[in-house]
């Protein structure tokens, strides 16, 4: 099978995997992905099958859908990656994308220290699309999702989260921009991917001016 066809069928498994998922992982969240992973892979030196097949299937089986279970998305993958024959390194390396991608492994001090050109791509790639204007949409989406409410003046955001913390939390929205979004400009890996989340940085403290300005729009105390 040819690295186009593998592509083509991946596509189809994972638009086939996430019908009805929440709107912010669904498949044109992966759409997303893949496109800026094709994007910035034109300026770095990678193999452009294992960075793709990583941005198809990062988010296959998401463990916040799934009580928590980070295995369950490296497996599917690695079953369905296997049923197309495909060659076992590019497997073991997808499977480590897909097990290293998340930004909560940065919180864990006893995360793998497994790095790659591709997984720094795909990285990038995922990262950016949790930035900027569709990054702010996908946020309010989770937060509806999981009826949180958008603001509360009262809990302030938490600055050293754990990794469980960070899975466990159900605290306003707005905090999340403070506990990751307006953190990833600093942690991207590529050029072309720090160029193109300086704007979406921007673009989310613009918001988030606004927000609050609309929010208390004459300067009355927060507890009155």
């Amino acid at each position: 099978m040819t690295d186009d066809a593998i592509i083509e069928e991946t596509i189809q498994f994972v638009k086939e995997t996430l019908k009805g998922a929440e709107g912010g992982h669904d498949w044109f969240h992966i759409q997303r992905v893949f496109r800026n992973t094709l994007f910035i892979a034109k300026d770095e030196k990678v193999d452009v099958l294992v960075a793709s097949l990583g941005a198809l299937l990062h988010d296959i089986a998401d463990a916040k859908f799934y009580n928590g279970d980070e295995t369950i998305g490296p497996k599917m993958a690695a079953t369905f990656l296997t049923s197309l024959n495909v060659d076992q390194k590019v497997i073991d390396h997808v499977v480590k994308i897909i097990e290293n991608i998340s930004y909560k492994n940065s919180l864990d001090p006893n995360a793998s220290t497994f790095t790659s050109p591709e997984l720094q791509v795909v990285q990038d790639a995922d990262r950016l699309d949790a930035i900027g204007a569709i990054g702010i949409a996908r946020t309010f989406n989770y937060g509806g999702f999981k009826n949180r409410e958008l603001y509360n003046p009262a809990i302030p955001p938490n600055f050293n989260q754990s990794k469980e913390a960070y899975k466990k939390s159900a605290a306003p929205t707005i905090n999340h921009f403070y506990e990751k979004l307006l953190l990833l400009k600093d942690k991207m890996n590529t050029q072309t991917g720090k160029e193109m989340a300086a704007q979406r940085h921007q673009f989310m403290l613009n918001y988030l001016e606004q927000f609050y300005a609309e929010w208390n729009p004459i300067g009355v105390k927060e507890d009155i």
